[in-house]
């Protein structure tokens, strides 16, 4: 299966970008823009001289517990950069949702509390709620965070995006916002069980 289609299925729509933005980013933004795939994944991400930025991770299901989102992880921090991505908070009736929390809180990613990120999707019209989660080699102020994401949004989320998609997305500062007061964290309930 082509990999724009396993991603396809696995992510819900208003998280997809096209396949041709995809391919585009992959070519124009080739220096930055990267592709890793395998038989059971698909990575997607972004690595400027300052962070890391997960766009798509797929690990088929049937590849499940064998540690191949781990390593997959591991190569990326071996770069000594933070690392970022967007993730859906816990849906009740989408158990991956609270699976994909546990993976990334036991893989000591931290939820960026003060950064607010709601974006309208174009494929569907929907407001997204999305949450960033980082890891970071050192202390990280959440303000670098800020920042990696907003570089992300204007760079590579909406590259083109009048092309493809024949509108645009909307300004950075209507999607994202840097607040003074954290927002509970996400990943708490996956950190506080006990070994």
């Amino acid at each position: 299966m082509h990999w724009y289609n396993k991603l396809k299925e696995y992510f819900p729509i208003e998280e997809m970008k096209s396949k041709e933005h995809m391919e585009t980013l992959l070519v124009d933004k080739g220096n930055v823009y990267h592709k890793e795939e395998g038989p059971k994944h698909v990575l997607m991400y972004v690595e400027t001289d300052d962070f890391v930025f997960i766009d798509y991770l797929f690990v088929s299901s049937a590849a499940r517990g064998e540690g191949l989102g781990k390593k997959l992880l591991d190569s990326l921090k071996t770069k000594n950069k933070p690392i970022l991505l967007e993730v859906e908070p816990v849906d009740d009736e989408e158990p991956d949702t609270g699976k994909r929390l546990k993976f990334y809180a036991r893989e000591d990613f931290s939820h960026a509390q003060q950064i607010g990120y709601n974006r309208r999707s174009l494929a569907t019209g929907e407001q997204t709620i999305l949450e960033i989660l980082y890891w970071a080699p050192a202390e990280a102020d959440e303000k670098d965070i800020f920042n990696a994401m907003k570089t992300t949004y204007e760079e590579i989320h909406t590259y083109k995006d009048h092309h493809f998609y024949g509108k645009s997305y909307e300004p950075t500062e209507k999607v994202l916002q840097y607040k003074k007061k954290p927002k509970e964290n996400i990943l708490e309930p996956f950190t506080a069980v006990s070994v």
